[in-house]
């Protein structure tokens, strides 16, 4: 998927999380999802703890990540 495409899944919306950017809407944000990673959590780890999440949904969060830098 190319990142304009993984980029799309990641929303800012004021009455979501307080306007934090999230995963498709969802209460899931990037920070936490970093925190996960920075953690030493492997993406396969953060699948199986948040089921309904997939696999580009973390790798929009690396892709969002690095393109705010």
């Amino acid at each position: 998927m190319k990142e304009n495409e993984l980029l799309q899944r990641i929303s800012i919306q004021p009455e979501v999380c307080h306007g934090k950017p999230t995963i498709r809407g969802l209460r899931y944000t990037v920070e936490g999802i970093m925190e996960y990673l920075s953690g030493g959590d492997s993406i396969e780890d953060i699948l199986a703890e948040f089921e309904d999440l997939e696999r580009e949904d973390v790798e929009a969060c690396l892709a969002y990540a690095g393109h705010r830098k």
